[in-house]
């Protein structure tokens, strides 16, 4: 069971990290396509806070469990 938590728990926090990844490259090719984001940097930022908590995040489980 405790593998089991560590995997979905990873796992989650991969997804969320390549989330926030596809959300940077979709801002950076297209930023005027993304209409309710006028401050496109600010939103840039906002993801990249984002993968580095989860990024973290799992350096964290990986390190200690």
């Amino acid at each position: 069971m405790r593998d089991k938590l560590l995997n979905a728990f990873k796992a989650q926090m991969e997804g969320n990290i390549a989330k926030s990844v596809a959300n940077v490259e979709v801002l950076l090719t297209n930023p005027t396509g993304v209409g309710d984001h006028p401050d496109v940097i600010g939103t840039i930022g906002t993801e990249m806070e984002n993968i580095a908590k989860y990024n973290d995040m799992l350096e964290m489980a990986n390190k200690h469990f």
